[in-house]
């Protein structure tokens, strides 16, 4: 008989779901009955679930609205493992509850420093009782959002309520403890042998230009306007940024296009199953994260993108990218538009010795940052349950 693991997910139309559909990936390759459940905040998925991963999702809420699903939520929990996905009360708190009332071993995965986003530590509430009552009452009151930072200090608070943590960078590592679990790529899957760069380039309309790719969603802390700054410094027509998916929590791609249409091809969503033909039509793949909490906290997933590929990476020194690349990709200081063009220049003119940093990266991927690699961690830890 199989053992099944649920995945609970905070919010299938935000960034968590990515990590959810990997930890799932990697779930199977170990022969688990996997689920993801969990809540929609948003018109549209945020990803595109792998193929056979089943999904159940209810449409989130603001509270007290958020009850009901959530009663549904909680009967749809059923695996003998519970994974919940961040620690957020759409995920981590609900299963919390499951945990307790069902008695199943609970797993937290946790990919972000949550808290970052609204300042770490910094951020404290101490409300008059009046700002309380506002909060609570008011039609748009702050407290019926789920997400609200101080439900996020109470999750992370109880973070050594599960039974056992993973975390994919050291940040969260020192200040949460837990199991090392990279944000790994399946490198059979990412198979550059398996693609034709030059008919990638054909099929997608990249074709006869230079091609930097960021197989992602822009956000401010990631750096692509840097990017893009430097390549108004260049200024060779022949250069694109291709971006994939684009973010769908704001205007944010829109903000770029209008002051940086001329450099940027926007390509739509796609399944993982897709993204390597994707990342096959670029020469680089740009990873140019700020250094802000956020960032310092994240392991980028755009990272092993590019070195499973053996795509040259050019990223910045924050967080754990240094020692990822570990001199398989280059780097530069963080914010620096004119070294970014700097490097993106050095790149294009030695493009064969690039390419064989880029193979030297994907030999790194296979080894460390692997689905397989992955595995073992993930078999090691739920046997130890």
């Amino acid at each position: 008989m199989s053992i099944k693991v649920t995945l609970v997910v905070s919010d299938f139309s935000g960034g968590g779901a990515v990590r959810a559909f990997l930890l799932g990936q990697v779930l199977k390759k170990l022969n688990y009955e996997i689920e993801c459940v969990g809540f929609t905040f948003g018109k549209e998925l945020y990803a595109i679930p792998p193929e056979g991963m089943r999904i159940y999702a209810e449409e989130g809420y603001k509270y007290p609205k958020l009850f009901k699903p959530a009663k549904k939520i909680l009967k749809k929990i059923d695996g003998d493992i519970i994974y919940a996905v961040k620690p957020k009360p759409t995920s981590f708190g609900i299963s919390l509850i499951k945990k307790i009332f069902a008695r199943r071993p609970l797993l937290l995965d946790m990919d972000d420093w949550e808290l970052s986003w609204y300042g770490g530590d910094e951020w404290k509430y101490h409300p008059t009782p009046k700002q309380l009552y506002r909060d609570i009452f008011k039609k748009d009151a702050a407290l019926r959002y789920p997400d609200h930072p101080l439900y996020v200090k109470w999750m992370e608070s109880l973070v050594e309520k599960a039974d056992a943590v993973t975390i994919d960078t050291d940040f969260l590592k020192k200040r949460f403890g837990g199991v090392y679990l990279p944000n790994g790529k399946d490198t059979e899957m990412f198979d550059p042998a398996k693609y034709d760069a030059e008919a990638s380039r054909a099929r997608y309309g990249l074709s006869g230009c230079r091609i930097l790719m960021f197989p992602g969603a822009p956000r401010p802390h990631k750096g692509v306007e840097d990017v893009l700054k430097a390549l108004d410094l260049l200024e060779q027509p022949d250069l694109r940024l291709v971006i994939v998916g684009g973010s769908p929590y704001d205007d944010y791609d829109d903000k770029l296009m209008q002051r940086w249409g001329r450099w940027i091809i926007k390509l739509p969503r796609c399944p993982v199953e897709v993204m390597p033909e994707v990342v096959a039509a670029a020469h680089v793949v740009v990873v140019p994260q700020r250094d802000d909490l956020a960032a310092r906290a994240q392991f980028p997933l755009k990272l092993t993108d590019g070195m499973a590929m053996a795509k040259p990476v050019l990223s910045t020194k924050v967080g754990d990218i240094p020692e990822i690349l570990d001199e398989t990709g280059y780097l530069v200081e963080p914010g620096s538009p004119e070294l970014l063009a700097e490097k993106i220049l050095g790149i294009f003119q030695h493009l064969d010795e690039a390419n064989e940093k880029g193979q030297k990266a994907r030999e790194r991927c296979v080894k460390y940052y692997s689905v397989y690699t992955m595995s073992a961690i993930l078999s090691e830890l739920i046997a130890n349950l």
